[in-house]
């Protein structure tokens, strides 16, 4: 039971993740029907007592297609030809999401524009306006 450090506050315990290997899709000629080399690693992200629950939220909303509608992420992995390749991209590919599910997003100030922005851009509202305004119809006088 080995313990995988993600980040300095978030450790995961080596029987949360779930591997089961299957066989690779693609080109490979003969050793690709024979050989289970693709990884399928699963992860209970709402089952887990290792993530905080504000990590497990951002991590569920990250995930994306790869969140089963149980809470579990999926990850397959399928470029290398050995399974001890697949097997550590996977994972890699796993501990990268939590690390990035782990920085909180960084709280938006609301600012008001400055008087200079306000009018220039009026300015070009102006110039733009009169730019239009000659496009029109040539009225005889």
């Amino acid at each position: 039971m080995a313990v995988i450090q993600v980040t300095d506050s978030i450790a995961i315990d080596d029987s949360e993740i779930e591997e089961s290997f299957i066989r690779a899709g693609g080109p490979g000629g003969q050793n690709v029907n024979k050989v289970a080399t693709a990884v399928q690693l699963r992860f209970d992200v709402r089952g887990s007592p290792s993530l905080p629950n504000a990590v497990a939220l951002r991590l569920m909303k990250l995930a994306g297609k790869r969140l089963t509608q149980d809470g579990v992420l999926v990850i397959s992995a399928q470029n290398f030809r050995t399974q001890e390749r697949n097997r550590s991209d996977a994972l890699e590919r796993l501990l990268e999401l939590i690390r990035e599910a782990a920085v909180p997003p960084v709280a938006r100030r609301p600012t008001k524009p400055s008087k200079a922005s306000k009018v220039k851009r009026l300015e070009s509202k102006v110039k733009r306006s009169g730019v239009k305004s000659m496009r029109g119809k040539v009225r005889d006088e």
